[in-house]
């Protein structure tokens, strides 16, 4: 199963960023199953859609995704467009071959916003999991995970992409183009509500364990 969804043809998707870390989702998926999901950055949906086939397989799941798609500073804008259309026809396959029912809510937001506004409808501690993969700029990651947190179940899981991730070669890095920096600041000043999961290091995952 971990590989049909990089193989499927019923799936289009133009590159894949995802595909490697499929063993340890999966691994994590199966130990932590998850009900409500929020995705913090879509794309064309390969990990929103891979959470639909390894979850809905097993129980019904909400999934909240949340992107603007205009794309950030390292994304070819005129591009966007297309690629939130492969993002709706994804999905929608993926939900058609589930098991089990799926409820998939599109919020076109800024990140901060769909976060802010989920907070005020009193959503507190409402997810089992939360996948950021949004802006790669260290202010947008750490405003991103502080919210995020937020919205975390005691004993949910939050994964961050990228977290080596850098625009400059190694060694020319900008501090503020990095997510990890503001990853770092983050696991640092919530360390006593945080359990670090081991895993491959270019994502880190991380278990909520005190609100």
């Amino acid at each position: 199963m971990l590989g049909d969804i990089a193989l499927s043809a019923e799936y289009e998707f133009t590159t894949d960023w995802f595909s490697r870390f499929a063993p340890v989702w999966s691994a994590l998926l199966k130990q932590f199953p998850p009900s409500r999901i929020l995705e913090i950055g879509s794309y064309e949906g390969r990990s929103a859609c891979f959470i639909i086939d390894q979850c809905a397989a097993e129980r019904a799941i909400e999934l909240y995704c949340v992107d603007t798609w205009a794309g950030g500073v390292e994304h070819e804008r005129e591009a966007m467009s297309a690629v939130e259309a492969r993002f709706d026809a994804n999905v929608r396959k993926a939900c058609e071959a589930a098991a089990h029912p799926v409820t998939v809510r599109k919020q076109k937001a800024l990140s901060h916003e769909a976060l802010a506004r989920h907070l005020a409808e009193g959503r507190s501690e409402a997810f089992d999991l939360i996948y950021i993969d949004g802006s790669h700029q260290a202010p947008d990651v750490l405003t991103d995970a502080v919210l995020a947190f937020r919205l975390l179940k005691v004993g949910g899981i939050v994964i961050f992409d990228d977290y080596l991730w850098s625009m400059e070669p190694r060694g020319q890095q900008d501090f503020y183009n990095m997510p990890k920096p503001a990853v770092d600041a983050f696991v640092n000043i919530f360390q006593r509500k945080l359990q670090v999961l081991g895993a491959p290091l270019y994502q880190l995952y991380a278990r909520k364990v005190s609100a």
